[in-house]
């Protein structure tokens, strides 16, 4: 029995499992080289990628529909997992799927957050890590270069992460438009939660250097702090610091507004009402609404971010739908690539036939020459022995295809017939 080799993805993500089970089945990075090593041995695939992240773990490999068997039974045993409690959250992706599903995830179309860069890059060391361990092959080697090649058109050519899809984003794409470089800005962060990390890291990421956390629990603010370099407060001394900040962005659990009207009057009064940038990110809020009232405060709430969000989801929607049809274009390209690979032995078989036939004709016809043979006679022999058996096997070939075409042509007509 022949097995047909063909590509697989094979995973797990936020959409099919619990964070919980998720966890279970995680790479760690330096388990990876490893695993890839005992896969292959142990299952006899060609080729094996193993893609690790927060919210998903695939593995991309080619072989028959038996060895995928082996490998969802490897991936188990690999974890210490009951293959029938991980089964129901798998998915099994074959040949072109498989090949759209990997250009998909590279492009940030199957993220949690739709269009997230990070992605690409996890993919790229995924295949390093594969590359380094000697389980790339030439067709691997091409469908992940077309991956690459499609994810960056879809990053060049659409806005799918070009908008901000989360409030903590939201607030520092916002600082931006009002302040252009971040790089001299300085920012208070009151509260040490998610939220203000992420939006302490977007901030450092776009540059920004003068940094101020601010919590009420200072050994919070402090560990915080740390990680970015920044200087650590306690929530009594905000209102002294509030006058050296340009841009204020709050995230607390408190109760009760934590920056009042009158806090922010003062500041503005120190700052020679030098324009002052507040975002509220809690509920409920942190900075009294009536701060909105003061000449030179723009004061921006987690409502209003969240329509700035609702709407670049939109228009991350509409990219996407652009990213598909190029993501369809790039995996039917490799698909007519790797068809053609099917036939590489059988082109080379015909010209090598091709040639061995010139190298007879060629010798006989010297050789007719040589005993002072009519050279136009010997000439014309040559050509025409030449053009028919070169012909002989494609003429052959298109007669056979003509002959298949008038039967399934035939056998439409029958069928119509039949109705």
């Amino acid at each position: 029995m022949i097995q047909v080799i063909a590509i697989f993805a094979l995973g797990i993500n936020h959409k099919t499992a619990p964070v919980a089970l998720r966890e279970k089945v995680a790479f760690a990075p330096e388990q990876v080289p490893m695993a890839l090593r005992e896969l292959t041995t142990m299952t006899s695939i060609l080729d094996a990628v193993v893609l690790s992240t927060c919210n998903r773990t695939e593995l991309y490999f080619s072989g028959s529909q038996t060895q995928a068997e082996q490998v969802i039974a490897w991936l188990a045993k690999f974890h210490q997992l009951d293959a029938a409690e991980l089964q129901p959250h798998l998915y099994l992706h074959q040949d072109n799927a498989a090949a759209i599903h990997l250009m998909q995830v590279a492009s940030g179309l199957d993220s949690l957050v739709l269009g997230e860069p990070q992605i690409f890059g996890q993919v790229k060391q995924a295949y390093n890590q594969a590359r380094n361990a000697g389980t790339i092959n030439p067709q691997f080697e091409r469908l992940f270069q077309k991956t690459f090649a499609v994810a960056k058109q879809v990053r060049t050519e659409t806005d799918i992460g070009a908008n901000a899809v989360s409030v903590a984003f939201a607030a520092v794409s916002l600082a931006r438009q009002i302040f252009g470089s971040l790089s001299k800005v300085k920012v208070l962060l009151i509260g040490a939660g998610e939220t203000i990390e992420l939006v302490a890291r977007h901030l450092q990421e776009h540059g920004a250097e003068q940094l101020t956390v601010a919590n009420r629990t200072y050994e919070r603010a402090v560990n915080l702090a740390e990680q970015f370099n920044a200087q650590a407060i306690t929530l009594a001394q905000v209102p002294p610091h509030l006058a050296q900040a340009d841009i204020v962005i709050s995230s607390t659990a408190s109760t009760l507004p934590i920056v009042g009207k009158g806090m922010v009057e003062q500041a503005l009064k120190i700052r020679r009402h030098k324009p002052m940038f507040l975002v509220d990110l809690a509920v409920p809020r942190d900075i009294e609404s009536q701060v909105a009232d003061l000449e030179d405060a723009y004061l921006y709430t987690v409502d209003d971010l969240q329509s700035i969000v609702a709407q670049n989801m939109n228009n991350r929607q509409q990219a996407a739908e652009q990213a598909k049809q190029m993501i369809v274009i790039g995996a039917d390209e490799f698909a007519q690539w790797l068809a053609l690979q099917g036939n590489v032995d059988w082109v080379r078989d015909y010209r090598q036939g091709c040639e061995q036939i010139r190298a007879e004709l060629l010798a006989k016809a010297v050789n007719q020459l040589a005993t002072g043979q009519d050279a136009e006679k010997v000439l014309a022999e040559l050509s025409h022995k030449l053009s028919n058996r070169l012909m002989h096997s494609p003429t052959k070939a298109i007669r056979q295809l003509l002959q298949d075409q008038a039967l399934s042509q035939q056998s439409l007509i029958n069928t119509l017939c039949d109705l």
